[in-house]
């Protein structure tokens, strides 16, 4: 069996998939608790909804395991270009980290900071409106972040496939 030639579009390709596995496992495990919290309160009877907004919680955790199969996909077409006729360039690593770098942030955001912001709204009742729309900002930014990564990898992979519109 012939060895296939490892370069860099191989390991940047390995590199997102395996981030992009890494990822969607993380996503999956903190994506328990919320489901559990939201069951819980769910038995509480009809006004549940209105004591706390569960829903972007629980979007968090599956926004990171989308983001992450985006990953994935993303690396299997590098894996498919032939390893011994390119190279990469830093875009693709911007890329790659954009992707890691945010899809950490939304975890750690959209998991911790709902659970800060929930104890802060018992020791601070009035200030809970403008401490959820930072935290809203925050996930917003997280999320650009992740597209951006993601627009960068497209124009990447665009330019290697030459693809022309006519």
């Amino acid at each position: 069996m012939a060895k296939k030639d490892i370069n860099e579009v191989t390991l940047l390709a390995a590199s997102f998939i395996r981030w992009g596995l890494g990822l969607f496992v993380f996503g999956l495990t903190i994506g328990y608790p919320p489901l559990v919290r939201y069951l819980q309160m769910a038995l509480q009877g009809p006004n549940w909804m209105t004591s706390q907004n569960m829903t972007l919680w629980l979007g968090c955790p599956y926004a990171v395991q989308i983001g992450a199969l985006g990953m994935v996909a993303i690396g299997a077409v590098y894996a498919l270009f032939p390893a011994d006729e390119l190279e990469t360039e830093y875009r693709d690593y911007t890329a790659l980290w954009l992707c890691v770098v945010s899809l950490l942030a939304v975890a750690i955001v959209g998991f911790a900071g709902y659970l800060v912001l929930n104890n802060l709204s018992w020791s601070l009742p009035g200030t809970f409106a403008a401490r959820d729309k930072g935290w809203l900002y925050a996930l917003s930014a997280s999320a650009a972040a992740y597209v951006v990564g993601v627009a960068l990898a497209y124009t990447s992979i665009m330019q290697i496939t030459h693809y022309k519109v006519e």
